[in-house]
């Protein structure tokens, strides 16, 4: 009815498939990854509800793009996990945003491009081929974001 089938047979590489076809193309691809963060923060030098101390669960997306490598690989999401646990969310996950940043106003605007920075700064000190950030958004809010994008960080 739905055309399900179960495999009879699971391929093998070298026998069904040779490793000089697991790469289908040489053309740059963009993989995303999206993780959460709860954190709590307050702004300065300014009047509204935000000057207080309050929290937010943020959402963040990144947007990486380079080449795969032979097994027909860019980069494993795998990866883009660990170095968001090693070296970005231990600054952000359950604290208080204005003690673990470096000095700034918390905006999403200035930590969207603190996230951007500490991911580019990983991505480069990895074997990844042309792994580069082409863009990471930071949602404060489900309706509300900061976006930082490679374009405008290369050339400003």
């Amino acid at each position: 009815m739905y055309g399900f089938k179960i495999v009879d047979k699971l391929q093998k590489i070298e026998q069904d498939i040779h490793r000089n076809q697991l790469n289908y193309h040489l053309r740059r691809v963009l993989v995303s990854k999206e993780f959460t963060f709860d954190a709590a923060h307050h702004l300065h030098d300014y009047e509204g509800k935000c000057k207080n101390l309050h929290g937010h669960t943020y959402k963040v997306i990144f947007g990486i793009s380079g080449y795969n490598d032979s097994r027909g690989l860019m980069i494993d999401f795998g990866d883009i996990k660990e170095i968001w646990k090693k070296e970005i969310d231990i600054h952000l996950d359950h604290r208080y945003l204005n003690e673990t940043l470096p000095l700034m106003n918390t905006t999403a605007e200035n930590i969207v491009v603190w996230i951007y920075e500490k991911m580019a700064d990983a991505l480069q000190n990895k074997d990844y081929k042309g792994a580069r950030v082409e863009f990471v958004r930071l949602y404060e809010t489900p309706t509300s974001y900061a976006e930082a994008r490679r374009e405008w960080m290369d050339c400003e």
